[in-house]
């Protein structure tokens, strides 16, 4: 007999992980009604990326003020706002979502700091079961849930590759200090320490290595650049950028503007149709991505010859820095400078005089101090045994079925060669970004904060309002069964490999359960539809509705909207809501 929506809002959820995603999932459960929430988390407060320890001064985000944050509580405005270009700092959100759980979450849900998780099993009875520790005590126990949602994103576990490691770099005697960027605020005393400042005479001969050219490499140029160390970068491409003399209108930056411009499987309106099938929609979109990226480097006056121009073309990259205005502090602005030495090529070992490292190009780098900004891993890997992992479908498998659609658009074409072996790789299956396909239909499982788009707040919020609707087994537009869901994971995936050809399917799969980037409006409208309420809340009429401005507001009446259609579906079939 399934359970009553009473009884399951008695039943005991547990949140694994304390970051953005998890702070608003759990505020969305207590607001409908949710008694028992905990929140599990390896830090000693909450904040996850964004956590105290893991940011510095002079840290920003892609973010502008109004973006990065939730409806139940306005972001203040940022210091210093219009030498930013109203850029939101790390520090910003550390404070954001600080405060956020004071005033939301404390007294109200539990929240289980310092706890690391070793294994998240579920029995026989469908009870989950999570093996947990405690570092402080080395003392172990198991808590058990009902229902559990997994947030704990996809920049928590470091991607080391093997030979720049620190048992690599004490196998060949390397003397200077090794240092993920995860650990690089918190270790900055350390790493200056090991540089003397350039201009002294040891300083002139001191360097620090950044290996990588994601954002994180690149911010941690800029902070030790400005802190008057020598930097060199190392990568094979840099992340694209994007700025300009002035900031983007709202109109333009807060708009459907820049999704409606982004080709997505599904084409919806009749101006996405144009752009992206017809030979001049196309042309348009083309012209108008390469024109936003040249214009980047002209307001830094980039030359055609500097390597900051090696980078993934700004349409066909998933990751991209939004620096804004164009400002003398960022990394753009230093490397143009000569703050930064930029060398474009891969690091391969360490060398065997014990103060290099070795790069694919033949050179060798002399260095005190090596930062790796080499990214992160599935932070799933560990917690979940295969059995486990392989039942509940958080794993990749080969497609079952051959995709119908070609998505032949104009818009796309020259793209980048795709990577060696990614038409082959495997696939995920993780319905809606949020639910494994083959666990649709228990509703005691949702997966939070993997939606990968660069909006991440707005369509966070809205799915914590999905998956609590989920978890309530509210009427909602669901595949009927479990093969309906993986088929329409799977088409998903092949329109990945299609609109990204040169992105490695599914590297961190815990930070990636869907691939979106530019097009999140239109992930919104499916969530939204999904529950049965009104898409395109940011209104207009068919001349002007590309360029209205988004606003968080939209969104704040969701728990109330569902309210009043689970009371209306209960009076009309006589349950209790």
């Amino acid at each position: 007999m399934p359970t009553s929506r009473p009884d399951i809002l008695r039943e005991p959820v547990g949140i694994i992980g304390a970051g953005p995603a998890g702070l608003i999932n759990a505020h969305v459960l207590l607001q409908d009604g949710f008694t028992d929430v905990t929140l599990i988390t390896r830090d000693k407060s909450v904040g996850g990326t964004w956590m105290r320890d893991r940011i510095y001064p002079g840290l920003y985000i892609n973010s502008v003020h109004g973006e990065y944050s939730f409806s139940p509580m306005d972001m203040p405005q940022p210091e210093m706002s219009p030498e930013s270009g109203d850029r939101l700092s790390g520090l910003n959100i550390c404070d954001y979502m600080e405060t956020f759980a004071e005033r939301f979450l404390i007294g109200k849900a539990k929240l289980k700091y310092d706890t690391e998780v070793l294994n998240i099993d579920r029995d026989a009875k469908g009870v989950w079961k999570i093996a947990v520790k405690d570092p402080r005590t080395n003392s172990s126990s198991v808590m058990t849930f009902s229902r559990i949602i997994l947030a704990t994103g996809g920049s928590s576990h470091p991607n080391i590759p093997s030979k720049l490691c620190q048992e690599a770099a004490d196998k060949e005697g390397f003397q200077g200090l090794v240092v993920h960027s995860e650990q690089f605020a918190i270790r900055l005393g350390e790493v200056l320490a090991s540089v003397k400042p350039s201009g002294s005479t040891e300083g002139d001969k001191e360097t620090v290595l950044v290996i990588g050219g994601g954002k994180s490499a690149q911010d941690i140029c800029a902070k030790l650049a400005k802190e008057g160390r020598k930097v060199t970068i190392v990568t094979e491409k840099l992340q694209p950028f994007n700025a300009g003399p002035k900031p983007s209108p709202d109109f333009i930056r807060k708009s459907r503007l820049i999704s409606v411009l982004s080709p997505t499987a599904k084409l919806n309106t009749r101006l996405e149709r144009f752009l992206h099938t017809s030979a001049i929609g196309g042309a348009v979109v083309r012209l108008v991505w390469r024109q936003a990226q040249e214009r980047s480097f002209k307001a830094y006056n980039i030359s055609n010859d500097s390597p900051l121009r090696n980078t993934y073309p700004l349409f066909w990259a998933i990751h991209s820095s939004d620096e804004g205005t164009a400002r003398s502090n960022t990394f753009a602005a230093l490397a143009t400078a000569g703050a930064i030495n930029i060398i474009s090529a891969r690091a391969v070992g360490y060398g065997e005089d014990g103060r290099s490292v070795l790069l694919s190009n033949g050179q060798v780098v002399e260095t005190n101090v090596v930062v790796l900004a080499t990214g992160y891993q599935s932070s799933w890997t560990n917690i979940f045994t295969p059995a486990t992992a392989e039942e509940l479908g958080i794993t990749t498998h080969i497609p079952t079925c051959r995709s119908e659609t070609s998505w032949n658009y104009n818009s796309l074409k020259n793209p980048p060669p795709p990577i060696a072996g990614n038409g082959d790789a495997g696939v995920t299956s993780i319905y809606r970004g949020l639910i494994p396909a083959k666990n649709l239909h228990k509703r005691d499982f949702a997966i939070a904060g993997g939606l990968f788009v660069v909006n991440f707040t707005y369509p966070t919020e809205v799915a914590a309002h999905w998956v609590s609707s989920y978890f309530q087994g509210d009427e909602m537009r669901l595949p009927l069964s479990q093969e309906e869901a993986l088929k329409e994971t799977e088409e998903h995936a092949a329109w990945v490999k299609i609109r990204y050809p040169d992105v490695p399917a599914w590297g961190n799969l815990s930070g990636m359960t869907r691939l979106h980037v530019f097009a999140w409006p239109q992930v919104v409208d499916e969530l939204l539809e999904d529950m049965y309420l009104p898409s395109m809340r940011s209104g207009g009429n068919w001349f002007n509705w590309a360029f209205k401005v988004i606003n968080l507001k939209e969104i704040a009446s969701l728990g109330d909207e569902r309210r009043a259609k689970r009371e209306a579906s209960s009076m009309n079939t006589g349950t209790t809501p």
